[in-house]
């Protein structure tokens, strides 16, 4: 799927392109900086040590659209010297690199500035980043150096004027000649609103503080994730009958529901094992877990969730054991039962019974929230036990060590491992212990004996009382305190940050003062990528201000180009609110994308006004011809990367979850960033040269 995305998004790139440039001669050369920039990166891949899968593929999809930009931009200029000028190919190639050279160099600047420091966070969500990031970068230093060295010489070998025969013909001829009259009425209104924009500059400043009020609240609101679940094809059910209950009886209730779960639509086949808890990940005699795998997707019409509610179906109707079922974790090492994780701490000292009944309270309070579709403990004190009390006074005055008691207990029904031996090539250990019928029964205890201080032997029965009670299968400790885990998973319809805000009430509500809990698994994982996104955001940020600030050694610039980017943010956003989606790590990696791509446009329009101001024009004025001049290379490349990732947020079948959340994080953030962007960022700069101008003369 992610491999027909990528030609998908080749094929968009490669219509925008020759719409927008209307000849195939002008459209062949930004298109031959794709397969040069991606086969480069593919040998990168080489020495980075990365493989080929989905988050490097991602970002190669991404890269379409990204590495066609830097040669848009030469050729547009080329073809604008060509045929408004009246240059020949070579001298307006000479001419168009002297004007463009500096935007191209600044835009792989940006995009590295963005890209590099998130490659050194470490972590889960640090090496989500780092094949994302590192795989963007060399794709567009790649892109960078063909557009300033294979794309020239192209164009100077490649490009001729236009002229009436060589224009299409046909039905395409009439498509670019509609396009071209329609974009000339465009760039009419765009200039006149431009001026309007930078004449109403305080309402436009309004605007944006607005603007960054409502991305804060909508931040606030938008439900959190960690990753999007996914379809992978197969599920886990873990099953446990009553504590204590034999294998085989565990055998046959495991070969009764895995037939019923092979029978249900789409279900190809399923694994049964028995004798292993997965919820404990601890061998238990009564429990196991059942292993179906699914048909291929295009073999089937039922997807995974709803296959889940029917297994949960099956569990209903065999009272005899407790069924849960799990969807495959959507990043291979993350918990396989379930996307919530969390450790109630026992800090008082309370005995097992009293965390019992803390446990269940807590349980049966997370099972009423909506947000939660069920939550579970590995903690319970049902499994049947015996007590062993050692009459210390009676072994004192028979003479027998309270320690020889104990090691008596220990060999006898326990084992001891005495020494090992080298036999037939192989090391073989020597345990002492009591023969298998001899540690079925409790009453054996009286033909184990222990010998007294004056040699007599006592039977064990007569030192050692029992009881029957009911324990704890295994105590774990977590942060050295004896702990409680509790698991489970998000309701349909609500994220997994919804989820753990609502464990996190019922924790204060339910807790008392000598416990405290703690996230772990992939909850940890989801909050740890929270923390890390805002700070990666923030140098991102300041990185591409110093970067600016050290091109074009000012001060005022960087604040321009820097001002375009909340209104990607606030695009990307709007459109993960508007479809429902999560703020999950696939819409930040997308995020801190958009501040690259929102930069790109910012440089093509300041890098043109500054050159204005230059030439004596004064702010006004140059931002509106730059604006005017740069119009089209903004929205040729800008459409190329739209369309390019369009597949990305469209996409259905396997992975589906994380292209939709990454593809429509950056489409949407795009799209609404070019729609404000032209307007606001010939706006920005204005304000900003005015308000550096003032301050030089005071």
């Amino acid at each position: 799927k992610v491999a027909h995305t990528f030609f998908e998004a080749l094929l968009l790139v490669l219509f925008v392109v020759y719409i927008f440039l209307g000849s195939w001669r002008a459209t062949l050369i930004p298109m031959l900086a794709v397969p040069v920039s991606l086969v480069g990166t593919f040998g990168a891949f080489v020495f980075l040590g990365f493989t080929i899968n989905t988050i490097s593929m991602f970002a190669m999809i991404l890269a379409i659209g990204l590495v066609v930009d830097d040669a848009i931009v030469v050729v547009e200029a080329v073809e604008h010297h060509i045929q408004e000028t009246g240059l020949s190919p070579k001298e307006a190639t000479y001419r168009a690199m002297k004007e463009v050279s500096g935007p191209v160099v600044a835009i792989a600047f940006i995009l590295a500035s963005v890209f590099i420091p998130v490659a050194f966070l470490g972590g889960t969500v640090g090496q989500l980043y780092k094949q994302f990031a590192l795989t963007i970068t060399v794709s567009m230093a790649l892109s960078a150096l063909v557009a300033l060295s294979l794309t020239p010489a192209l164009c100077a070998l490649v490009l001729k004027p236009r002229t009436a025969e060589t224009e299409p013909k046909g039905i395409i001829g009439k498509i670019i000649g509609g396009f071209n009259t329609w974009y000339a009425k465009v760039l009419s209104k765009y200039t006149v609103n431009v001026e309007k924009a930078i004449r109403h500059t305080k309402l436009v400043v309004a605007a944006m503080a607005v603007m960054l009020i409502v991305i804060g609240v909508m931040a606030k609101t938008l439900p959190s994730g960690f990753v999007p679940d996914e379809d992978q094809g197969a599920c886990i059910v873990a099953f446990n009958l009553p504590e204590a209950s034999s294998s085989n009886r565990g055998i046959q209730a495991m070969l009764k529901a895995g037939g019923q779960v092979e029978k249900l639509p789409g279900v190809k086949s399923v694994i049964e094992v028995s004798g292993m808890d997965i919820l404990t990940d601890a061998p238990k005699a009564s429990a196991g877990f059942l292993f179906a795998a699914m048909e291929d997707f295009d073999k089937r019409d039922v997807d995974v969730q709803s296959t889940i509610k029917k297994i949960y179906g099956i569990g209903a109707g065999m009272p005899e054991m407790s069924m849960m079922a799990f969807n495959m974790p959507a990043l291979p090492g993350a918990s396989s039962t379930g996307n919530l994780g969390m450790y109630l701490m026992n800090l008082g000292g309370d005995s097992t019974e009293q965390m019992n009944t803390l446990a269940q309270t807590f349980l049966q309070k997370a099972n009423q929230r909506p947000e939660i579709k069920v939550a579970y403990t590995t903690f319970n004190t049902n499994t049947p036990s015996y007590k062993f009390t050692v009459d210390r006074e009676k072994a004192e005055s028979l003479g027998v060590p309270v320690s020889s008691v104990y090691t008596a207990l220990q060999t006898f029904l326990g084992g001891s491992e005495i020494n090992d031996f080298n036999r037939f090539g192989r090391t073989w250990k020597v345990v002492m212990q009591a023969d298998a019928k001899y540690r079925t029964d409790v009453d054996s205890m009286r033909l184990f004996y222990v010998r007294s201080s004056n040699g007599t032997m006592v039977p064990l029965n007569t030192l050692v009382k029992y009881e029957k009670s009911n324990t704890v299968p295994s105590i774990t400790r977590f942060n050295g305190a004896s702990a409680m885990k509790i698991a489970g998973d998000a309701a349909p319809g609500y994220s997994t940050g919804q989820a753990m805000k609502a464990l996190e009430e019922v924790a204060a509500e339910v807790l008392p003062s000598t416990y405290t809990y703690e996230w772990v698994d992939q909850s940890r994982d989801q909050i740890e990528s929270g923390d890390s996104s805002a700070k990666v955001f923030v140098i991102s940020l300041i990185f591409v201000f110093l970067c600016l600030a050290a091109l074009y050694e000012s001060w005022a610039v960087p604040l321009a180009v820097l001002l375009s980017v909340p209104s990607a943010i606030f695009g990307c956003f709007l459109v993960q609110y508007a479809r429902g989606l999560q703020n999950d790590v696939y819409m930040q990696i997308g995020l801190i994308t958009l501040i690259g791509l929102a930069a790109k446009n910012a440089i093509l329009i300041v890098e043109y006004a500054k050159m204005n101001m230059e030439k004596g024009e004064t702010p006004m004025q140059a931002a509106i011809d730059a604006a005017k001049l740069r119009l089209r290379p903004i929205l040729m490349t800008s459409f190329a990367f739209i369309l390019g990732c369009l597949p990305l947020a469209i996409a259905t079948g396997p992975g589906a979850g994380a292209r939709v959340s990454m593809g429509n994080a950056v489409v949407g953030g795009m799209t609404i960033t070019t729609m404000l962007g032209i307007f606001v960022i010939p706006v920005m700069f204005v304000f900003i040269a005015k308000l550096f101008n003032r301050k030089q003369k005071e």
